[in-house]
């Protein structure tokens, strides 16, 4: 049985000290994001349930939670059960993640939004994952996306973007790594394999780090024996460039680990891509070309990234280009393209920095100390723009002082019944 007073399961509260650290990573994001040309925008936690249930979300949508019905029965409930038909049951469900809301929403406000729609969306998504570490049911994505934009100035502008949120939030040793999904499939396309097989052979190789090559042509083998074989020679000749500094994104870099006349056309796009972004990403972010990359979403139809991170067992952000899915709202098709930080990994990764401006203070008073001196106390120091915590004196003052400390306190000032102003505190930094 659930303990009625913890979250319920793979759900988190979080402590003032967390709370701050998350704050300022989004403060950073959004102001990245907006320098950047991005505008916020804000979207239901529930969708209909058919939009959720329509093919867009890939696997995610098997772990969606479902809303019941206003109003059902047990009759209707039992009856849903035996015919195994969720839908009689539900009509909304909560997004498992910010895509597929922010597509019904540009179909919804399209001819309110300019010809290039640029969004941010930082908001809770819920999935019903196996809780494990870094695997939660409800957790934060930072997303922004283009929606307009057919071009390579697309990607150009979400990874610029993306690597000074990185930086600034003092990752260093980001590596983006970036393949293109055109590139899969004609490397699938020339070991052999039948295009009725490309999606199942790609959730194989997406194991690769997992399973290392020998695995993946093992599993490969039960789709096509020799065009497994074919595939486990690529993956061999690429394995050591990835194990070392990684495949530069130049057109020669990439050419010359890929089979001649493979996918020219997704060659020719990261080509482009490396060429923009040469010498312009921050210090202790840079891009590499990964062909092994697939992205599990099998909407992706070009471009796709993700961000590996030493100090991270797993990606820290992904995306990639979606053409397809708003034109499933809209009848026709708008080229899209969208980056998504894993807000919840980031901020297990990040410091918050020493305090600076005003300073936090404390002000521990006496038990004689009347409420309208204190209150006046307080008032005057805010408007000076400390921020200020009343504190009642206590027996353990060393237990309080550490408190105060981790909370973000850096001074202190003993309120008496004689102080009657501000100029009468003394203000000692926490440290002394």
């Amino acid at each position: 049985m659930a303990n009625p007073v913890n979250p319920p399961r793979g759900m988190r509260d979080f402590l003032p000290a967390d709370k701050a650290r998350r704050e300022h990573a989004l403060g950073i994001i959004k102001g990245v994001y907006r320098a950047h040309g991005f505008d916020e925008i804000e979207t239901p936690v529930v969708e209909d349930y058919a939009r959720l249930h329509s093919g867009l979300g890939g696997d995610n949508e098997k772990l969606s939670f479902s809303i019941l019905k206003r109003g059902i029965t047990a009759e209707a409930l039992a009856a849903a059960a035996e015919a195994g038909d969720v839908e009689q049951l539900a009509d909304l469900g909560l997004r498992f993640d910010l895509t597929v809301p922010l597509t019904r929403f540009y179909a919804t406000h399209r001819a309110e939004l300019p010809p290039v729609f640029r969004a941010i969306q930082i908001a809770p998504v819920w999935r019903a994952e196996r809780p494990q570490k870094g695997r939660y049911r409800q957790f934060v994505q930072a997303d922004i996306d283009i929606i307009g934009e057919p071009g390579i100035l697309a990607e150009i502008e979400l990874v610029t973007a993306t690597s000074q949120v990185l930086a600034e939030l003092g990752l260093a040793g980001c590596v983006i790594r970036v393949n293109d999904r055109r590139i899969l499939f004609g490397l699938l396309g020339h070991c052999g394999f039948a295009p009725e097989t490309h999606d199942r052979a790609l959730i194989t190789v997406d194991k690769l780090d997992k399973i290392g090559t020998e695995g993946v042509v093992a599993e490969l083998r039960e789709i096509d024996p020799v065009a497994a074989e074919r595939m486990g020679e690529i993956l061999a000749g690429v394995e050591p460039a990835l194990a070392g500094s990684g495949i530069p994104l130049t057109g020669e870099a990439i050419a010359a680990v890929l089979p001649v006349g493979a996918a020219e056309d997704g060659i020719a796009n990261l080509t482009e891509l490396g060429a923009a972004l040469d010498g312009v990403l921050p210090e202790g972010v840079s891009v590499c070309f990964d062909p092994t990359l697939v992205r599990g979403m099998g909407y992706y139809t070009g471009t796709i990234f993700e961000v590996a991170h030493p100090g991270s067992g797993s990606s820290v952000g992904g995306g990639g280009r979606y053409d397809g899915m708003v034109g499933r709202f809209l009848g026709q098709d708008v080229p899209a393209v969208g980056f998504s930080i894993g807000f919840e990994r980031v901020v297990d990764l990040i410091t918050l920095p020493e305090a600076t401006g005003p300073e936090a203070v404390a002000l521990v008073y006496d038990a004689e100390v009347a409420f309208p001196q204190l209150v006046a106390l307080k008032r005057e120091l805010v408007a000076r723009g400390h921020r200020v915590r009343l504190e009642k004196r206590q027996k353990n003052m060393k237990t309080l002082l550490a408190r105060v400390a981790a909370e973000g306190f850096t001074s202190i000032a003993n309120v008496r019944a004689e102080t009657a102003t501000v100029a009468d505190l003394e203000l000692r930094p926490l440290s002394a």
